[in-house]
């Protein structure tokens, strides 16, 4: 409990002294073998010629194994480069497409545009200093400025067996689609200006962080947090943070007594598709390598957006009487958030299961639960993706299997279950608290809600000028 009071208390700290932290002694990441991917991330960025052994190093590399110096795998290269593509598929045109078709005609260019231009600002930032304070050498809850301009990382350094380059735009693409899923509860009524501002400020101090705690060699990793592919870094950060901004906008004019019914269903189900499809890349990839633990992670990802799927159909149909076509996009979505952590540590039967719950829950989350919250959430982030996060974090120490995972297997899983709860409840913290702030802060500067005419009018033509006839 002691780490997620820190966590509140990091975010004031953030703003105001992150260059401060930054200079701090590094904390050097501890050996763990839960997953290649964490695995990868404690390598420091070697080359060849700077551990060239003499004769007498030779005979000690040869009786310690552990020390052989890292070599490029071309099989792992190209598996992580196709990756990478997938998951900026993701966002562009995938989420941009999801979230277009749902809103209001008057408003779909200016949607799309949240996570066209999500693109953009965060790809700057990521390497300018996003990855350094993700996985740069720091201390326990971020890390330092050692990697800014992604300082030292020259084409023959690696992490692990890949080039770490090429680990940067990977990992670059993950910071993108959770600065894009925020999107989702903020259509239809913020300023474009705001938006970019606060994305701007959001990835370094809310992303990065805890991208550190659980990937980068943070307090989440050395306690043995479980998570594969970004149930908390993506989902649980992003869902979250997307419920603050609705709370902080206000509902959108007319909720509740106009239809606000989605425009174009065909461009959801076309954009759920590419999800779906990059998703392959978000989980398969995560192993970052072209291995057995890849293509398992594929196979677990499938079975659960299938069985979310069906599962939430089903429960639209016991509750409404139909089962929907939006239901059946958004079910699939659900079931790839439930196995996000849990892609690489789970069979298909475990799979299973988290789809089956993933899809109940998620349906919950948005229905049940955005009533009882009663916030506009206008496209469901905090439902699907918060609520899905949470499920799947908590269930992986559930369902880790020792079939996949081995001798990495959790020995105690109610003491798993709690490493996983102290993850959720410190990123919904830390999330929720700095999200806030920087919100209250923008919104004192230039104000984050467009005036109600131009709501009226629709974002389309009052923030860009120009509208789909």
């Amino acid at each position: 409990m002691k780490k997620i009071l820190l966590a509140f208390s990091l975010s004031g700290a953030l703003l105001g002294g992150s260059a401060a932290w930054a200079e701090e002694k590094g904390i050097e990441p501890t050996p763990s073998t839960q997953t290649v991917q964490l695995e990868t991330i404690q390598n420091q960025p070697t080359t060849a010629a700077e551990h060239a052994p003499s004769s007498v190093e030779t005979l000690a590399v040869e009786a310690t194994p552990a020390e052989v110096t890292p070599v490029l795998d071309t099989g792992d290269t190209a598996w992580v480069l196709i990756s990478t593509a997938l998951v900026l598929l993701m966002t562009i045109p995938g989420l941009a497409l999801f979230y277009g078709g749902m809103v209001r005609k008057k408003n779909v260019l200016s949607t799309m545009m949240h996570s066209f231009v999500a693109a953009g600002i965060v790809s700057v930032v990521w390497v300018v200093v996003g990855y350094s304070l993700a996985f740069g050498s720091g201390n326990a809850f971020i890390g330092g400025l050692d990697k800014a301009m992604l300082a030292g990382i020259s084409t023959d350094v690696l992490s692990g067996t890949i080039p770490e380059i090429l680990f940067v735009i990977f990992q670059m693409t993950f910071a993108i689609i959770t600065v894009a899923i925020i999107s989702g509860s903020i259509a239809d009524r913020m300023k474009f200006g705001a938006f970019v501002a606060f994305i701007s400020l959001w990835v370094v101090i809310v992303y990065a962080p805890i991208a550190h705690w659980v990937w980068g060699g943070g307090w989440l990793m050395k306690e043995g947090a479980l998570d594969f592919a970004g149930g908390t870094v993506v989902h649980i950060n992003s869902g979250v943070a997307g419920l603050v901004a609705a709370y902080m906008l206000g509902k959108r004019m007319g909720f509740g007594k106009e239809s606000m019914a989605p425009h174009n269903l065909t461009l959801t189900v076309l954009g759920a598709s590419l999800v779906w499809v990059g998703w392959f890349g978000f989980n398969g990839g995560s192993a970052l390598g072209a291995n057995g633990s890849a293509a398992y992670a594929l196979v677990t990802t499938q079975v659960a957006a299938a069985m979310a799927m069906i599962a939430w159909l089903l429960a639209e149909k016991v509750v409404r009487g139909k089962a929907s076509v939006l239901g059946g996009a958004s079910g699939a979505i659900a079931g790839l958030v439930v196995i996000t952590p849990a892609a690489g540590f789970v069979t298909v039967g475990g799979a299973l299961a988290m789809g089956l719950i993933g899809g109940i829950v998620c349906f919950w989350g948005t229905t049940s639960l955005k009533r009882l919250l009663k916030a506009d959430d206008s496209l469901d982030a905090f439902g699907l993706h918060a609520v899905g996060g949470i499920a799947g974090a908590l269930l992986t120490a559930v369902f880790a299997s020792e079939f996949i995972m081995g001798d990495n297997v959790p020995e105690n899983m109610l003491h798993q279950l709690w490493v996983q709860a102290e993850g959720v409840l410190a990123t919904i913290a830390y999330s929720a608290v700095a999200t806030f702030i920087l919100l209250k802060l923008i919104d004192i500067v230039i104000g984050i809600r467009v005036e109600s005419d131009d709501e009226r009018m629709g974002l389309d033509l009052s923030q860009h000028g120009e509208r789909v006839e």
